[in-house]
């Protein structure tokens, strides 16, 4: 347990956390939404610092981030919790752990040991992942500010709700981001994650005018957010907002936790939200969880030749030279490209 960053007393005790735009107003003995974060006396405290529920060494094109040193290692760390109330959570047991069950789980890791861990593993960056990374934001800040230092990357794996201060802080130690932007509208969001559409586009806003490298991933669900309108709409505000060289994940979804009413996403759905991106004017958009497809590869914009090649997390054949496309010499935007 430790002191948290980001919050400020109010009154009979209470605190405002600041770290996530639910801006929780808490309670003495109460918890904000994440479940992690407690005022304890009218102080808040987070109860997830230095506690590892899951670190793994990952491919980075399993975050997914395809234009982050394609090919390289992250070493993944997670703790308990989340600000979402996703009903497809594919990590519901971490993420809800604090929600629905008892105790605050987890193993000691300190920022150190990651760090020691992440270079002996030969990883190229350590990514913070698997549950919401905001709700272990101390965490993860004194982490990252070590890995700068030791030379290593830094990757937040998102649900894009971080508060704009909590974001500026961390960001001269945040290279890159994957964010989920789940759909297009208020009511998709209030319905499947118990949070604000508008709140996630402010927080992608942010990331572009901090230049942290950003990555945009939407799970496609039949009959919640598949519509053409919707696709439409989250095509335009990624070209028009955050520029048409931002990486767009389109990706398959399982059935899974609370949202099992729900079929699996057809091929041909998938195949319809990449053209709508690429007719948006978005440079590179991606087709996941269906292998085989091709969607995974990196085409380069202006000569359409394949200058990545993957399979699944698997990098084949690259044809890029300093960030460069082999064939045509167009830039292919990133970081570590070649």
């Amino acid at each position: 347990m430790r002191e948290a960053m980001f919050w400020e007393k109010a009154a009979d005790d209470k605190v405002k956390c600041s770290l996530c735009r639910f801006r929780c107003l808490i309670s003495v003995g109460h918890r904000g939404v994440c479940g992690v974060r407690e005022n304890r006396g009218g102080v808040l405290y987070t109860l997830v610092y230095g506690q590892s529920i899951a670190e793994n060494v990952d491919p980075i094109e399993k975050k997914p981030l395809f234009h982050y040193h394609p090919g390289s290692l992250s070493y993944s760390i997670a703790t308990v919790g989340c600000n979402f109330r996703c009903l497809h959570c594919q990590n519901y047991e971490i993420s809800q752990w604090p929600h629905d069950k008892s105790g605050i789980p987890g193993h000691e890791l300190p920022p150190e040991k990651i760090v020691r861990d992440a270079k002996a593993a030969g990883c190229r960056s350590i990514a913070y992942t698997y549950t919401e990374p905001t709700i272990f934001y101390e965490y993860a800040y004194d982490t990252a500010r070590l890995a700068h230092r030791e030379g290593l990357g830094n990757i937040f794996v998102s649900n894009g709700y971080t508060t704009p201060e909590a974001l500026e802080h961390i960001a001269p130690y945040l290279d890159a981001a994957n964010i989920d932007l789940k759909g297009y509208s208020e009511q998709f969001y209030k319905e499947i994650a118990g949070a604000t559409l508008q709140g996630v586009l402010e927080t992608l806003r942010e990331y572009k005018r901090l230049g942290i490298w950003l990555e945009v991933t939407t799970l496609i669900i039949p009959g919640r957010n598949d519509s053409e309108a919707d696709l439409r709409g989250l095509a335009h505000f990624i070209a028009k907002d955050l520029g048409a060289e931002t990486p767009w994940h389109v990706t398959a979804f399982y059935p899974t936790y609370k949202l099992l009413d729900a079929p699996r996403t057809t091929v041909g759905t998938l195949r319809k939200a990449r053209k709508i991106g690429l007719d948006a004017g978005l440079s590179f958009v991606y087709v996941g969880n269906v292998p085989g497809e091709g969607g995974e590869n990196t085409y380069c914009p202006s000569c359409e030749q394949v200058v990545v090649e993957r399979q699944g997390f698997r990098i084949g054949t690259q044809r890029l030279k300093d960030g460069h496309c082999g064939f045509c010499g167009t830039v292919i935007e990133g970081l570590g490209m070649g």
